[in-house]
């Protein structure tokens, strides 16, 4: 998906102009896209004079930080909450599981949007 760099935006508003489906606005000088109406065409990518418009492969690292973060942090209140520290570790694989099961509902999905191919 999309994302715009707040540092590399200069609000030329090209962006917003070419939207096919015109859900990049303008907030605060900066563009903004609506997630929810974009259909990741690709051309305000293509567009922007500011190289602004990124893509979601950018943020992996940021986003699997963020994800270590958090089980990090669910792992240090469910040893404070339930009073053990084995907990800990329940915690760690719950959070496992639930990203084991990210990954095989992601890989099905690609599975069956490759079956939309003519």
């Amino acid at each position: 998906m999309p994302w715009i760099s707040d540092a590399t935006c200069n609000g030329c508003g090209t962006c917003v102009e070419e939207c096919p489906v015109g859900v990049i606005e303008m907030q605060e000088d900066k563009a903004r896209i609506n997630m929810d109406g974009c259909i990741r065409c690709a051309v305000c990518h293509d567009v922007c004079p500011q190289d602004a418009i990124m893509h979601d492969s950018d943020k992996v690292p940021e986003r699997i930080q963020a994800n270590v973060e958090r089980t990090t942090k669910n792992m240090e209140a469910c040893a404070r909450y339930l009073g053990k520290v084995e907990e800990k570790q329940k915690c760690l694989q719950r959070m496992i599981k639930h990203f084991v099961r990210e990954k095989s509902i992601a890989e099905k999905t690609v599975a069956e949007l490759q079956k939309l191919k003519t």
